[in-house]
């Protein structure tokens, strides 16, 4: 009797920090807060969806730059030349693909979450993120989340890590502050948009 062909069903759960669809797996969201995973998260290489940039030029409101988890919206509706760290992420194509954008906050949060550099201590003022999956309803502990475990993606040693300093989000708090959040401690909070900050571009793959 002929053997039965391996099941490829249900797929294998993707390895934090590998290679994947032009960048690196991050992890998952679930845009509906369900804790039911949507989309997986795929960070830019270091080298070239990387920048140091302004959120914008001016202190005003950007219309339809409000949302914690929607990034491709926030990044779309800032995709010009007052607003540079949004239009460099928009501007890239990086194996093959062109939908890079500026994530959002709970986006940047993941990133941060299962990419942390670093073994500098958690503030455990900041955290809570209903689109992480699974859902986290309270703030980071000191050691939680700890220092990721992808080489690639220590500080010091390795090629692709986020620096130990401050990325901003697409997200918009008020006509003077965006949301950042610092990649050695955790900590989110919001700074005024025309200083020069770390950004780095994410695009999103449907699960």
């Amino acid at each position: 009797m002929q053997a039965k062909a391996a099941s490829n069903w249900p797929p294998l759960p993707r390895v934090i920090g590998s290679a994947y669809e032009g960048g690196f797996y991050a992890g998952q969201i679930s845009t509906s807060g369900n804790g039911i995973p949507d989309y997986n998260l795929v960070v830019g290489p270091v080298a070239s969806a990387q920048s140091t940039l302004k959120w914008k030029l001016v202190n005003t409101t950007t219309a339809g730059t409000s949302s914690d988890i929607d990034g491709p919206a926030n990044s779309a509706a800032m995709n010009d030349i007052t607003h540079p760290a949004a239009q460099f992420c928009e501007g890239l194509t990086i194996g093959g693909f062109s939908d890079w954008y500026m994530p959002a906050t709970n986006e940047l949060e993941v990133c941060y979450y299962n990419l942390k550099p670093t073994t500098q201590l958690n503030n455990t003022g900041s955290g809570i993120n209903p689109n992480a999956v699974p859902a986290r309803a309270s703030n980071y502990t000191t050691g939680t989340p700890a220092q990721t475990t992808a080489a690639a993606f220590i500080t010091s040693t390795g090629a692709e890590a986020f620096a130990n300093d401050v990325y901003w989000s697409s997200t918009q708090v008020s006509a003077i502050y965006a949301r950042r959040q610092i990649f050695g401690n955790g900590v989110i909070y919001g700074d005024n948009k025309i200083v020069d900050c770390k950004v780095r571009a994410i695009r999103r793959v449907a699960v």
